[in-house]
């Protein structure tokens, strides 16, 4: 900690080394050791005894919070025919077919979650490569891929969360803003945790929730009683 600023090291002293508070604490103490002047991100970690090793161990979804994330996203719908003035009537910020695809080969990623049709697939494949590593490639699994593009365009406005595992087990997202009330960040993280425990593996082995924290952008993370 001695790297870290004095800010830092005042709101870290707030809390109890070791300590995993219930999740009501939990938010309350994150708002309270917020130390940036913007309304800060509050995010959670799980580190699940996952062995990502396999296949069957690697949790991907989606998951629509109840009091939403706190930002709205920035929507692209790639699909064609009448699904078209359905995307823009849904609400996303832009929609096209082949020619966006175009302008994104040519470098162009101007968006956070790309949602298409099934019939777009094929083309969008191509793009693997620029899409994949940034997490941006549509899913069937996260609903990103669907002939619904009404419901799955309100959901990601209303605050869908996409998760998956990284390759230690860890499930990383975000769970509101430091502005939200103590409550919806408490009930926000009482969903994903839900989520998670009936997503468990049956393959998985010896403890599967290890480890909980949350925190906000810059600030310092607090323990969160691993069992509700």
């Amino acid at each position: 900690m001695a790297n870290k600023g004095k800010r830092y090291q005042e709101a870290a002293a707030l809390i109890e080394k070791g300590k995993a508070y219930p999740i009501e604490e939990a938010v309350a103490l994150v708002k309270k050791t917020s130390n940036v002047k913007f309304d800060a991100s509050v995010d959670v970690v799980f580190k699940l005894g996952l062995d990502t090793r396999h296949a069957d161990q690697q949790l991907r979804g989606a998951i629509v919070l109840p009091h939403g994330t706190g930002k709205t996203k920035k929507v692209l719908v790639i699909t064609q025919g009448a699904k078209v003035e359905e995307a823009k009537a849904a609400g996303a910020d832009v929609v096209g077919g082949k020619e966006i695809l175009e302008d994104i080969q040519k470098g162009w990623l101007d968006f956070e979650v790309m949602i298409a049709t099934p019939d777009m697939m094929a083309e969008l494949g191509k793009l693997g490569r620029i899409l994949g590593p940034k997490g941006l490639m549509p899913n069937p699994k996260t609903g990103t891929v669907t002939m619904d593009v009404t419901k799955a365009v309100q959901e990601t406005k209303a605050g869908k969360v996409t998760y998956r595992t990284d390759k230690d087990g860890n499930v990383h997202m975000p769970i509101g803003r430091v502005s939200f009330e103590d409550a919806q960040l408490a009930e926000n993280f009482k969903v994903v945790y839900d989520l998670l425990v009936k997503s468990k593996p049956s393959s998985a082995k010896g403890t599967y929730m290890k480890n909980v924290v949350v925190s906000t952008t810059m600030g310092p993370s607090v323990k969160v009683q691993s069992s509700l």
